[in-house]
């Protein structure tokens, strides 16, 4: 029998959320949620991207995320991490391995994003979509994969925006890294399966995690059903299914949970 690695808890799951940096966002959202059911969480966040992305936000939100976390009686341990950074994830996982043990469930969560059309994108531009929307989570489900054993039933879990579903003007660089995602999942849910993992996809949808607009709300909660936009409590509890026991026949699967959106 294998010994655990140090500070693992032999029972006890790990997960690794990145992208926590805003108490308010879907990365959050996510980790309170693996948290009420039991599993002991490490999140990464990146606030210099945060700070120039949304107009207000509280440099204290990752150790107030940390110890709300903590009183939902689980380990939680954190690091702020650069992922377009071509050693961003090894250095993540190795903050995890030290502080928790070896994970078994990977979100991956954190997202760059600049407008960019056809007359405007450059080679840096689609570099920096590529580096923390494509290439950091694929290399994080590789390492992820790598420290697998048998009986673990893994979990990757990716967050996309419904690339393939219609066009996303002004966001040629985010989409076509973004859909990117779709391709790893089904890929890598085929490579995982003899081991037991399970990698799938979710697309929320449009939610309200601190971006949208006074104008854009009014805009989209019309073409909501139900007449209110995603919060991403929404997403959270969907992804806290799939990494849950009970989802494991649920595998390379890309899953739009919009709230019947109307695009």
């Amino acid at each position: 029998m294998t010994e655990p690695t140090a500070g693992e808890r032999p029972g006890r799951r790990i997960a690794i959320v990145t992208g926590a940096t805003r108490r308010g966002g879907i990365g959050a959202a996510i980790c309170r949620a693996l948290a009420r059911s039991g599993i002991d969480l490490f999140f990464s966040y990146f606030r210099p991207y945060d700070r120039s992305h949304y107009e207000e936000v509280d440099s204290s939100d990752p150790q107030r995320l940390l110890e709300e976390i903590e009183r939902l009686g689980v380990r939680c341990a954190s690091a702020e991490i650069d992922l377009s950074k071509p050693q961003g994830p090894c250095e993540l996982f190795d903050a995890v391995q030290a502080a928790l043990g070896r994970p078994v469930v990977l979100v991956n969560n954190a997202a760059y994003s600049t407008q960019s059309s056809i007359a405007s994108i450059d080679a840096s531009v689609l570099d920096r979509h590529y580096e923390v929307n494509l290439r950091a989570p694929l290399l994080l489900a590789a390492l992820f994969a790598q420290g697998l054993r048998s009986g673990d039933e893994g979990r990757i879990v990716s967050i996309t925006s419904g690339q393939s579903l219609g066009p996303m003007p002004q966001e040629l660089a985010y989409a076509v890294t973004k859909a990117s995602l779709e391709t790893m999942t089904t890929t890598l849910a085929s490579e995982l399966a003899k081991v037991g993992a399970t990698v799938n996809a979710v697309n929320p949808g449009p939610t309200d995690s601190g971006w949208i607009s006074a104008d854009l709300r009014r805009e989209l909660e019309g073409r909501f059903p139900s007449g209110r936009i995603g919060t991403p409590e929404d997403a959270a509890r969907l992804v806290a299914f799939l990494v849950s026991p009970e989802a494991r026949w649920i595998t390379g699967q890309i899953i739009h949970s919009e709230g019947g959106f109307v695009r």
